[in-house]
């Protein structure tokens, strides 16, 4: 989705709402490191505050996982909210959103702020036991024979 930014940038008190989902077919082409399995829905606003534009929204979406340890496959649901400062030109504060031609791609935004808050160690639980160094046995379902 496409937000017009013009009017949002050239009136104070000017507000724009938005709620829309990214298909996972989309978000197979965009993105090759992890498995959507549900849509990313992306719900929220822009608006102008005493001549600064302030964007906040949040992402709920499902992702299909392999366990870091025991390497079982399941999916996990995520919701992460985000707030920006949105700026037409360029700035020296690299958290600053810069919008060039009065438009911004919310669908990359939302993708991009999502991907970076996932965690590095994708875990199917927290006391996961993984896999028997030996045998391979997934140490979850019951003990090994190994010595």
């Amino acid at each position: 989705m496409i937000l017009g930014m013009k009017q949002l940038f050239d009136i104070i008190g000017e507000r724009e709402s938005f709620d829309f989902e990214i298909s996972p077919d989309e978000l197979k082409e965009r993105v090759f490191s992890v498995e959507f399995a549900s849509p990313l829905a992306v719900k929220g606003e822009a608006y102008n505050r005493a001549g600064v534009v302030f964007l906040d929204f949040d992402c709920r979406f499902t992702l299909s996982h392999l366990c870091d340890r025991c390497l079982a496959e399941f999916d996990r649901e995520y919701h992460f909210s985000f707030e920006h400062i949105c700026v037409r030109g360029l700035s020296s504060n690299d958290e600053h959103i810069v919008v060039t031609d009065n438009s911004l791609d919310l669908n990359e935004l939302a993708i991009s702020d999502s991907l970076l808050q996932l965690p590095t160690k994708i875990l199917c639980r927290e006391d996961c036991r993984g896999l028997c160094y030996v045998c391979g046995q997934n140490l979850n379902e019951g003990e090994c024979d190994c010595s």
